[in-house]
Formats: structure tokens, sequence, C-alpha cells
């Protein structure tokens, strides 16, 4: 039987090679009706939408989904990334995001963001601006200066300029992939 992740990537999958889908396990079920890739939660109805008859792939999800952060962790492995705001009714929408070859892209509360800095933050003390850390703002990729956290806000120096972001709030980032890692 396949995890809720496999039948998640399988749903992605198709969805950007615009293949039709049909499977299933005990909590979602991934279908193809009138060109349109579903993804539905048992207890919550349809979860993700993928037209198969665009030119390029988007994905919308439920901002509410209990199957949001599965979703937002696999579309992140497949390069696409949140664009904009929540829609009329109720979903995020996932466009393909072109990233640097040696990175991993990240879409996730600061608080990740927050703590990879403090890993990466001894070559920014050593080398001054490391390439360690991007973050993507006004449509391109900046690397990170410096990262303060006050009243719960997360403040983000990049070279030209610095970034508030809310505790909750969703930000999307690189970082380098390491040699020896294996994904």
């Amino acid at each position: 039987m396949l995890s809720n992740l496999d039948l998640v990537r399988e749903f992605v999958g198709n969805s950007i090679q615009k293949k039709d889908i049909l499977l299933a396990n005990p909590s979602l079920t991934a279908q193809t009706v009138y060109k349109i890739n579903h993804l539905t939660a048992k207890a919550e109805g349809i979860i993700s939408t993928s037209q198969l008859n665009t030119t390029t792939s988007e994905f919308l999800i439920l901002s509410k989904s209990s199957h949001w952060e599965l979703l937002n962790q696999t579309l992140a492995e497949y390069n696409y990334i949140l664009k904009g705001d929540i829609d009329g009714h109720g979903f995020y929408c996932y466009q393909y995001c072109q990233v640097p070859q040696g990175y991993r892209l990240q879409c996730t509360k600061s608080v990740f963001l927050w703590r990879a800095w403090w890993k990466y933050r001894k070559n920014t003390l050593q080398l001054g601006i490391s390439s360690d850390l991007l973050i993507q703002t006004r449509d391109s990729w900046y690397p990170i200066r410096d990262l303060s956290i006050s009243d719960g806000l997360l403040y983000v120096k990049t070279l030209g300029s610095e970034i508030e972001i809310h505790a909750d709030d969703l930000v999307i980032w690189l970082n380098k992939i390491e040699a020896n890692s294996q994904n």
C-alpha cells in the first residue's frame, strides 16, 4: 500500500508530466477528472489540483489542509514554490521556480531559516558574506548577510535590503547542498 508521501509524489510527478492518475490509500485519493488531477483527502475533500491542459504545470493547495506541509515539502523537491496569496477559495498557488545548481529549495516557516542560519553562521563570520544560504526577494536570489530576531519578527539582511518576516510566515530560501549529502 502506498504511503501518503508516495501517493503525493506520484500525484505531483504525474501532474508535471501531464499524465492521468488513479491511486488511493486509506486517507488520500489521486484521480483525473476532466483534464484536472485532483488530490482528495477523505476527511477534507479536494486538497490539491493541477490542470493537465495547460502548457506550464501549476498546483493549487488548500491552505487549511492537514496535508499541506506534506504537499509543500513534496512540491519543493520538484522546485515548485508558493506564489502570491491565498485565492478566494482558500488555495495557495505553486509554480515552478528555476533553482541554481548546487542548491536545495526550501519553502518553510521562518523558524527553519533561523535554525539553518545558525548552522551556516560560522562560514559567514569567517568568510564575510557566504553563499550557503540564499533568500528570494523581488524574484531574485540574494545571499543572507545577517539574521536577527526581535519581538516575534525575523530580520533578514541581504546585500540590497532588510526583509521583515513574521514568525509564522512562509519564506522561500535555498541552502547549498553539502558535498557529502545523498540528496
